[in-house]
């Protein structure tokens, strides 16, 4: 099967070959799967060593701290977004007490009294009750909790297509949220680069930048792929 590709294209893989400052010759791998953004195209993948350009920047640790946001939007998936709420899912609820902000189960002893009744018991620190209920409340997943003294009754809502839409909509704002800080991480990565345009090639940088986004545009799509898989759980 024949290619064809820009000028444009073609002066940057010919530029690997002629790069002439600190960094050694970084290899380009081409990956001729078809391109989504226009029939009969091939879009150019760039897989560089991470040892040659370990003096600019660390490639995997780029790659470890985008894998971090997607790892942390599982478990929030996990642990907040169920269409049966259990004890476990308020452990992580975060409450902003006087001393700082702790997660609930580091706070109250967190039990299910019924099928339809959770109980957080706040006599070790009874002081952050108001702080514990506001924070069950506030938790973004439909619970109206009752404090009675030190006892805070957790009521279970049924389980309604209303709530099932809810949970829904929440997964999608903590994809939103999840991407946002993957972008923090792919401009922070991009800009370390940009610090050292005065002692290596543009060619070098562009290939840099190239890396560093097709990583972000990875880690992207498996966030795609688990809002789909939650949202198909959520909605039955």
């Amino acid at each position: 099967m024949t290619y064809k590709y820009t000028l444009a294209y073609v002066l940057k893989c010919w530029a690997i070959y002629s790069l002439k400052d600190t960094v050694n010759p970084i290899h380009l791998r081409l990956n001729s799967e078809p391109n989504t953004k226009g029939k009969g195209q091939t879009q150019a993948r760039v897989n560089i060593s991470a040892a040659l350009v370990e003096d600019i920047i660390n490639l995997e640790e780029t790659n470890e701290d985008m894998q971090a946001v997607v790892e942390a939007l599982k478990e929030d998936f996990s642990r907040n977004l169920s269409v049966r709420t259990s004890p476990g899912a308020l452990d992580h609820i975060m409450v902003v007490t006087e001393d700082g902000k702790f997660p609930l189960n580091q706070l109250g002893q967190i039990s299910q009294k019924s099928p339809q009744l959770l109980i957080v018991n706040m006599a070790s620190f009874p002081e952050s009750t108001a702080a514990a209920t506001k924070a069950i409340r506030e938790s973004g997943m439909n619970l109206n909790p009752e404090a009675d003294g030190t006892i805070i009754r957790v009521p279970i809502p049924k389980v309604t297509r209303e709530h099932r839409e809810s949970l829904a909509k929440l997964a999608k704002q903590s994809t939103n949220k999840s991407k946002e800080a993957l972008r923090k991480v792919r401009s922070k990565s991009v800009n370390q680069v940009k610090k050292f345009k005065s002692k290596v090639s543009e060619d070098t940088i562009w290939l840099l930048e190239k890396q560093i986004q097709q990583m972000a545009d990875s880690a992207a799509a498996e966030m795609d792929k688990l809002l789909a898989a939650k949202t198909k759980e959520l909605l039955g």
